[in-house]
């Protein structure tokens, strides 16, 4: 009997619960796991193994009628009741659930855990440390409990019993923390919407629609994902089909374009505007009878009767109140539901309030206290705020809408720049194809003035590519062949061919895309004091309209609770939480999008912090400072061998190298028309060279150090002529056989034009640079005498790099390291910030938290500069956010009336507090223009 396959979130967010369809768990984002295969297992992997590791990575603590948090932010702690984590907000777990054998027995998933605990036991967790369960600065481990110092969640202990799951947990989180998915070909990726309020972290959604926290419109995350192709003809634009062919009309060849859709934030754009216009269609003709009295010239009260007016102000607003703002009750009373007050909580208190006193005193006026009723015996109502509220909050949220449009333009810019199709050489023949079709190995033709459609290599002609777009630098770059082509990139005046080598989400672009959305949905550190003050935001602007409505009871002037009323109504609609959420995440936002436009591509916000605060930056000389393309300068020969045979066996020995000094001498060697030896037993030194045997000799190319292993040495002559080419910047390398040194090779990378002026920048902002090179000692003098270095460190290895950030990092700096190799890694994994050259390794750009897409010390200088833009951007929309509120406040309840006699209406009220939010991300738009 067929069964129906199930899926289920195998962090058990929702206990048991299954869904019909696959996708990702809507409490922790984690990707649902399928329970179809539960009679698989994995080949060669012990079932009982597999089910022991995953009950030691999941182990919890059996009390029957406890819940706890999946993401365990609190430790071990339990629960009596069911609801939500404190910290984190996921849904709590029953631990009989949690900790059923239905699912921790299923093999497939014990085969899921068994992968990750296997490769937990390679990083073993020390007992007696704590760690933070998000994983905010990686690895890191604290001597003694408390909260993280970044997220501020609880730590948690490494016991033997959890180090396990606290590896696994990172792993998955580690694959989970991929929001914007660029389409590898075949592949679809559903769209995915966030928080702007980043309320439940990083946490997407499947849909459009409101944060079921904070009640704000979900984002949609821009990708990758090709949008479809529409194909139209040239001279009957009308004229347009989804596939190839020829106009019915003129019969020229359709060209094909890609299709326009709306952003969703343009649909919800256009959903508020079309409410807004309606409300205020209906609020006007209210607010227009509620002055009638206050206007010369207007004499409603002689077509009818007050009390007539007063019904048709009820009938007009209520389709205000029940269709346009529905909305926003909705989000009030998710807020109430969740136990998370919020601004929609307040306008749904205010305005909810004014309408059903209005309706009460209506309908039923006589129940009201004296000092209400007028000498007619009339309540004075409040229809008029009610409708022009609401209307002002559309007013808002519609122009807050569109301001959030214009933050993410900058990543749909750089999804434009890749053409919709690609020209692909089949058989000699070139043909047109979609551009999610493109495969890597395709050979493509890429003619002049068309953008490049993937990454890839030039294998025939030449080109002059415009790489502002990516690079930020406005000069073109001259490709010839073997040289690298980046997709989106716009070809010069000539055509040429390519081989693609990266397509769909693996490209430059994609990546970009990728970085620029993961650091829009982190939290940076000082974003921890707005979110303390809006925890308790709401609160408090609730006692304090209560304290109000008192206050005026007992000590205001005649009618007191009229006055009471009024301002308590005002205290509610002009505090606005809104603006203190939205002031850091909005900047970063526009900072790393930004910054993705100038080559600048920021990891996340921590590093977008931490940036400006950096005192001290470490750089490699090969690839940073230097060009990164050695050449072969000098090859000499201290013995019998010719000049000629000590760069023959050199070249030999580098042929299996892949060091950049190793490939200089092999590309000399091949320019002098030398053959090559074949070698035996090639081994690599780190830190010191290579070796390897030929003719039963062994044979080494090194440094000193290799040299001094070999049990080699050269004389004061020797000496000599090697200091002299070190002293002009040259590496030098001894050609070792046996005991004896027979010669020397030496290669030497050009200093970088920009260097130089990038140097004297980054000193002038405070910033001291310090040099770290494994060169030789007067290499490396040389270089820092020329570049004006404020010191430097030759001969290191990776472990001297790394030691040395910790040493300087326990004087107090701020350390940020730039590198661009494999051996990097370690010390870009430990500097506060690492910065990655482009032009490097993918492993240093995975250690690293800002990579710069053209690979010159020029991009740590806009790095900087951007860093202490978006920074100073925070800052203002804080203190903007803080002070509206602190004094809004105290003015709406009326505290400027016993001095001047000024009182804020409701209504003005609710005009401050749809501009405070808009006011916040204007000002973060302004990073775009700086």
């Amino acid at each position: 009997m067929n069964t129906v396959e199930q899926f289920y979130c195998p962090m058990y967010c929702e206990g048991d619960k299954t869904y019909d369809q696959p996708g990702n768990c809507p409490v922790c984002g984690m990707h649902l796991v399928s329970s179809a295969n539960q009679n698989q297992t994995k080949t060669g992997i012990n079932p009982s193994v597999e089910h022991k590791s995953s009950h030691k990575a999941f182990q919890v603590k059996m009390i029957l009628g406890k819940y706890y948090c999946p993401m365990h932010c609190e430790g071990d702690k339990t629960y009596d009741q069911p609801g939500n984590c404190p910290v984190c907000g996921m849904h709590l777990v029953s631990e009989e659930k949690g900790a059923s054998a239905k699912h921790m027995i299923q093999p497939t998933q014990a085969v899921h855990q068994h992968r990750h605990t296997a490769a937990a036991m390679h990083h073993p967790l020390q007992t007696g440390k704590y760690y933070c369960p998000m994983y905010c600065e990686g690895d890191k481990t604290y001597d003694q409990p408390g909260n993280c110092p970044v997220c501020g969640m609880h730590l948690v202990t490494c016991e033997p019993a959890t180090s396990m799951h606290h590896q696994m947990q990172k792993e998955s989180m580690g694959h989970q923390h991929q929001h914007i998915a660029a389409t590898s070909q075949g592949n679809a990726y559903s769209d995915k919407y966030y928080c702007p309020m980043h309320c439940e972290g990083d946490k997407t959604y499947d849909h459009s629609g409101d944060c079921p926290v904070c009640g704000m419109h979900l984002l949609k995350e821009e990708s990758m994902t090709s949008s479809g192709l529409i194909y139209s003809c040239p001279m009957h634009p009308d004229i347009k089909q989804d596939h190839p062919g020829t106009c019915p009309t003129c019969g020229m060849q359709l060209v094909a374009g890609k299709k326009a859709p709306v952003s969703e934030e343009e649909k919800a754009y256009r959903r508020m505007a079309a409410k807004f216009w309606i409300a205020l269609a209906f609020s006007v003709p209210v607010m227009v009878i509620s002055m009638s009295g206050s206007i010369p010239a207007l004499h409603l009260h002689q077509l009818a009767s007050e009390k007539v007016w007063n019904w048709i102000s009820f009938l007009l607003t209520t389709p205000v109140v029940f269709y346009a703002g529905r909305e926003f009750f909705k989000r009030g009373w998710s807020s109430v539901r969740r136990k998370s007050p919020n601004m929609w909580t307040l306008i749904s208190i205010g305005v909810g309030a004014a309408y059903l006193f209005s309706i009460a005193g209506l309908l039923f006026p006589g129940i009201f206290p004296a000092q209400f009723r007028d000498q007619n015996g009339d309540v004075h109502l409040y229809f008029e705020a009610s409708s022009f509220i609401l209307t002002l909050v559309l007013l808002g949220q519609m122009l807050e809408l569109r301001a959030h449009s214009k933050t993410s333009s900058a990543i749909r810019s750089l999804l434009n720049l890749v053409p919709p199709v690609a020209r692909i050489i089949h058989n000699g023949a070139e043909e047109e194809i979609p551009l999610e079709n493109v495969q890597v190995g395709d050979l493509l033709k890429v003619r002049p003035g068309e953008k490049i459609p993937v990454d890839g290599a030039i294998t025939e002609g030449t080109a002059i590519i415009d790489e502002s777009m990516i690079t930020g630098e406005p000069i073109p770059a001259e490709k010839s062949v073997k040289d690298k082509v980046t997709g989106g990139t716009i070809n010069g005046k000539t055509a040429f061919e390519m081989r693609a080598e990266k397509v769909g989400r693996d490209t430059l672009l994609a990546h970009i895309v990728d970085m620029v959305n993961e650091a829009s949905l982190t939290r940076a550190p000082i974003q921890r004091l707005a979110d303390v003050a809006a925890k308790y935001f709401v609160q408090i602007v609730i006692s304090i309209s209560v304290l109000t409505f008192i206050a005026w009871t007992l000590w205001g002037p005649e009618p007191a609770l009229v006055y009471a009323f009024v301002n308590a109504v005002a205290v509610l609609i002009i505090a606005c939480p809104c603006a203190l959420g939205l002031a850091t995440p909005m900047s970063i936002m526009v900072g790393t999008g930004r910054g993705a436009q100038s080559g600048v591509l920021v990891k996340d916000a921590r590093a977008m912090e931490e940036m400006s605060k950096v005192d001290t930056l470490l750089v490699d000389k090969t690839g940073t400072l230097t060009e990164g393309k050695p050449s072969l300068q000098k090859y000499l020969s201290f013995g019998e061998l010719s000049n000629d045979a000590i760069l023959q066996l050199a070249a030999s020995i580098d042929a299996d190298s892949e060091h950049p000094l190793a490939e200089a001498i092999v590309r000399g060697a091949k320019t002098n028309n030398i053959k090559l030896l074949k070698l035996d037993k090639f081994e690599s030194v780190t830190g010191q060279g290579v070796q390897a045997h030929y003719k039963h000799k062994k044979i080494g190319l090194g440094n000193h150090r290799l040299m001094m292993n070999f049990g080699a040495a050269i004389t004061d002559a020797q000496k000599e002529e090697v200091d002299k080419l070190q002293a002009s910047g040259h590496t030098v390398m001894y050609l070792i056989i046996d005991q004896q040194v027979e010669g020397i090779v030496s290669v030497s990378d050009r200093i970088k034009e920009t260097s130089a002026k990038a140097i004297r920048s980054l000193q002038k902002m405070g910033i001291k640079v310090h040099m770290l090179t494994g060169d030789n000692e007067a290499t490396a003098r040389a270089v820092a005498q020329e570049l004006h270095l404020d010191g430097y460190k030759a001969d290191c290895l990776p472990d001297d790099k790394y030691n040395k950030i910790k040493e300087l990092q326990g004087q107090g700096h701020i350390v940020a390291m730039a590198g661009d190799g494999i051996n990097d890694a370690p010390a870009l994994a430990q500097a506060n910030i690492g910065i990655a050259m482009g032009t490097g390794t993918d492993i240093a750009m995975q250690s690293a938290e800002i990579t710069l897409v053209k690979g010159d010390l020029n991009g740590i200088v806009r790095a900087r500069d951007l860093s202490n833009k978006v920074m100073k951007n925070i800052k203002q929309n804080l203190f903007f956010a803080f002070v509206y509120n602190a004094l809004g406040i105290p003015v709406a309840a009326g505290i400027l009336f016993p001095f001047f006699g000024i009182l804020l209406s409701p209504i003005l009220a609710a005009t401050a507090m749809s501009f405070s939010s808009v006011s916040v991300i204007s000002n973060a738009l302004r990073v775009r223009r700086k």
